[in-house]
């Protein structure tokens, strides 16, 4: 077995896997018990686990080199159009003392980042590299993907909070054709989404959530919401190659 088949799992290696970390399992445990709760927010979510249709991978404090491969692979694995829903959820081994939520943002962006110096492929010449324009979003490998942070530390967005560890969702964007903002499915979708999640969060929506393209929006804003209801303000922690 390859390497980068060995840095991304499926479902089944979580019971088969003799040589994964203990708070791997255990947090995986977390995930599993957290997003299959019948009345968990995200049906998609709650459903892929279901069928084992999501793929993992995880990363140590230390040591990130895990993730460029095990991204390639899921990336690989996603070309497949029966695989055209799945999701990759990597979890971050936790903090030695748990982190506030700023900590975890900080990481966030840090791993986003080193994603992104160890890119071996160009964004496209017209891809916004400013995270400030409105039809910007995160590329790796060439694929523009959809992030999201999950942590302990947030408290009232519940929904946000699948365990111990930090656990980064990625989904390439493409998951979301027929689902985008502007169509009347995807608006149907979102909606009832958004509603179970309020529901979970006792919160009203975040005003950073929106779909992507929308003018008034920044896409990186919704990729780490903060544990409340007021916008993230200030610039994002994000920068391209070019601008450096």
């Amino acid at each position: 077995m390859t390497r980068t088949n060995k840095v991304l799992l499926s479902k089944e290696d979580f019971g088969e896997r003799p040589d994964l970390p203990d708070w791997l399992l255990n947090e995986y445990k977390s995930f599993h018990e957290t997003v299959t709760n019948k009345t968990f927010p995200c049906y998609f979510g709650m459903v892929g686990e279901l069928k084992g249709e999501l793929r993992y991978a995880y990363i140590l404090q230390r040591d990130w080199s895990n993730l460029p491969a095990a991204l390639k692979s899921f990336l690989v694995l996603f070309e497949n159009p029966i695989h055209k829903r799945h999701g990759l959820f990597v979890f971050v081994e936790p903090l030695e003392k748990e982190g506030s939520l700023g900590d975890y943002r900080k990481q966030f962006w840090e791993i986003l980042q080193y994603l992104h110096w160890v890119d071996e492929v160009e964004w496209p010449s017209g891809s916004p590299r400013d995270p400030a324009h409105h039809l910007w979003d995160f590329r790796f490998h060439g694929e523009p993907i959809f992030v999201f942070g999950n942590t302990p530390a947030y408290n009232q967005r519940k929904t946000r909070n699948l365990g111990n560890a930090m656990v980064l969702g990625f989904q390439p964007r493409r998951i979301f054709e027929g689902l985008e903002g502007t169509e009347k499915g995807g608006i149907m979708s979102r909606e009832k989404v958004r509603e179970r999640v309020e529901v979970w969060d006792q919160l009203p929506k975040h005003p950073d959530i929106s779909h992507f393209g929308d003018p008034e929006h920044n896409e990186w804003k919704q990729f780490f919401i903060g544990d409340d209801s007021e916008p993230i303000v200030g610039r994002c922690p994000f920068s391209h190659k070019e601008m450096n």
